[in-house]
This record gives C-alpha cells, structure tokens and sequence, in this order.
C-alpha cells in the first residue's frame, strides 16, 4: 500500500489526458469537415487528428487501464464494494469503445472517406461527457442509483438529438 497513493496519483493525470484527447478530438473532426475545401488547413488538421489520438490520447487511456489495474491489485478489497465499481466498468468500456471508435472515424478523415457531418461529430462530442459524469458520480458517491443514471442517459440523449437536428449556420 506504500505506492497506492502514488499509483492513484498517476491514474487521475491518466484520466485527465484521456479525457482531454475524448473531448477535443471530435471538435477537430468537426472543423476538418466544415472546412473540407481548405486543403492546406485539412493537412493540419489531419496532424493533430494523429498527434491527438496517438501521442497523447491512446497511451493515456493504457496508462489509465493499467493504473486503474494496479490499484485493484493493491485493494482487491474494492471489488467488494458493491454495485458501484461494476457499474463504472461497465460505463468504462463504453468509454474505450468509444475512444477506439474516434480513431475509426480518424482514419476515415485521413483518408477522406467520412461521410459524416458537422453536427454528428458536434452530437458525438457529448458522449464522453455523459459516460464521464456517470464514471465520476459512481466514483465520488459510491453509490449507484438506476434513476440518476437514467435522467443522466435520458438528459444525453435529449441533448445529442437536439444537436443533431441544429440547422447549419450560415
């Protein structure tokens, strides 16, 4: 237990880099579609997409997966903790699901192939940020509530769709 601390520390500058790569890189996708005519700017942003993704977000995510392990390994104990922990595994690999899905589209974008829009990726922005309020939520209160989970799914999904359904400026 003498690294545990240590260890924790890690994992939550893990979990900030992580998270900081799940909600800008599709903010990038969406300025790369809205500005697909601009070759030069595309060629940038293709850059970033890569950078982003590769260099600081899927090691973060490892880094987060592994430190989260060890920490598991050092307190077994918090297994027990009830129904919790199981529901921010669960909330968690839709979090990796969803991280590997950015890198799907990534590579559809360098290689000019995506066909989705401005306001999908503007949507699709949202989902990190309600599978990360449920993860941190879980985590705080130690509790799992079905109804707090089911407004903040329900609240999600009313904000993409109304996002999804925006009339494009201009």
């Amino acid at each position: 237990m003498e690294y545990y601390t240590w260890i924790l520390t890690f994992h939550i500058m893990a979990v900030l880099s992580w998270m900081s790569m799940l909600f800008y890189l599709p903010r990038i996708f969406v300025y790369h579609i809205e500005n697909i005519e601009k070759k030069e700017y595309i060629e940038i942003a293709k850059v970033q997409e890569r950078k982003l993704y590769k260099l600081i977000g899927l090691p973060a995510m490892w880094a987060t997966i592994f430190s989260g392990a060890s920490l598991i390994c050092l307190n077994p104990d918090i297994i027990k903790y009830g129904p919790w922990l199981h529901a921010k595994f669960f909330v968690l690999l839709f979090l990796i699901a969803y991280s590997f899905s950015l890198n799907f589209y990534r590579e559809q974008l360098e290689n000019d192939t995506c066909k989705k829009t401005g306001n999908f990726f503007r949507a699709y922005n949202e989902v990190p940020t309600v599978l990360s309020l449920l993860i941190v939520a879980y985590a705080i209160t130690k509790t799992f509530s079905l109804l707090f989970t089911g407004i903040t799914l329900a609240i999600g999904a009313f904000i993409i769709y109304k996002v999804l359904n925006q009339k494009p400026k201009g």
